[in-house]
């Protein structure tokens, strides 16, 4: 028995809860995991899981030890780095799961000039608005705006993500004015459809918190069809900035209700535990940090004043 072998295909396991997916992330047959993590069992005298026809979980003995098998394993993973030297470990290929409001220029962009600086690294990248798990998916880093999927994964955050209700000059000038969020009530209105809080919106204005009961019209998880509603002057479209910028800015679309807005919610970007110390995941995220500061380009050219950190929150 290879004892690192069999502690990788057993820490693999742990964190996808699946012998399938460990032979996926690992890159061998399922059978060769299985045999692995029984040939560890036997070496320790324990069951390390409880398994069933629906899922494999920790037993408590293989929680205990799979704590200390997953810092034994991201250390030998760190001597191999350093063995390799830096520059050979700056290639292969990064799994990237991203939102399609982010993927659609901006990260399209970036991508291109992160890989002409580094173009022995490739990308695969997925584009939809799902939460995932990175570990299960056999991911290695995740970009999204709600919590990651499991404690054990580690959340660093990027930037804000901000939102304006939008709409046409055509739009405004033709229907009734609107001065409160009130008036929204006599317009058909369209936002995404994952906000935490559902119909029920808190709006901010200056140190004013309140709530509204809103009724959209439409409904989506497409950011681009909102912002083809609003450019189709069908209603009020509330749009996040980094969609909606290029369109306030040369008039296309108008800021309604400008004193009020949503609480921001923050891109982040969410990746395993056991990919902290991989130089590739390293060096792309404090590329990401450096391209999209925590205010981002398209917020200061609205001229949108800088959020200020709430309690216990350092941006």
């Amino acid at each position: 028995m290879d004892l690192i072998l069999s502690i990788e295909a057993f820490v693999r396991v742990a964190e996808t809860q699946s012998f399938a997916n460990a032979s996926r992330q690992i890159g061998v047959a399922k059978s060769v995991v299985t045999t692995r993590v029984k040939q560890l069992e036997e070496h320790l005298g324990v069951a390390l899981f409880h398994r069933s026809s629906r899922a494999v979980k920790l037993s408590e003995s293989g929680e205990i030890y799979y704590r200390d098998c997953s810092d034994l394993l991201q250390k030998v993973q760190d001597l191999s780095l350093r063995s390799q030297g830096e520059r050979s470990a700056l290639k292969g290929t990064l799994r990237i799961h991203v939102l399609p409001g982010f993927a659609l220029g901006h990260f399209s962009r970036a991508l291109t000039d992160f890989r002409s600086t580094y173009p022995t690294i490739d990308f695969e990248v997925m584009v939809n608005d799902r939460v995932v798990d990175p570990v299960k998916e056999g991911l290695d880093v995740v970009l999204q705006i709600f919590p990651p999927a499991s404690n054990s994964l580690i959340e660093r955050r990027l930037f804000p993500v901000r939102g304006l209700f939008c709409a046409t000059p055509v739009y405004i000038s033709g229907e009734p004015e609107i001065e409160t969020p009130l008036d929204l009530l006599r317009h058909d209105f369209a936002c995404y459809s994952y906000y935490p809080w559902g119909d029920k919106w808190p709006l901010i204005k200056g140190a004013e918190r309140f709530q509204i009961a809103l009724s959209p019209v439409l409904k989506t998880n497409s950011v681009h069809l909102l912002l083809d509603f609003a450019r189709a002057s069908a209603g009020v479209a509330y749009l996040p900035t980094m969609v909606a910028a290029p369109d306030l800015l040369e008039r296309r679309l108008v800021h309604v209700l400008p004193e009020y807005a949503a609480p921001p919610l923050w891109l982040s970007a969410v990746y395993p535990a056991s990919h902290r110390s991989t130089a590739k995941v390293k060096l792309f995220l404090d590329f990401l940090r450096t391209r999209f500061p925590s205010e981002p380009q398209w917020d200061q050219a609205l001229g949108l004043p800088p959020l200020e950190p709430g309690p216990g929150e350092e941006f």
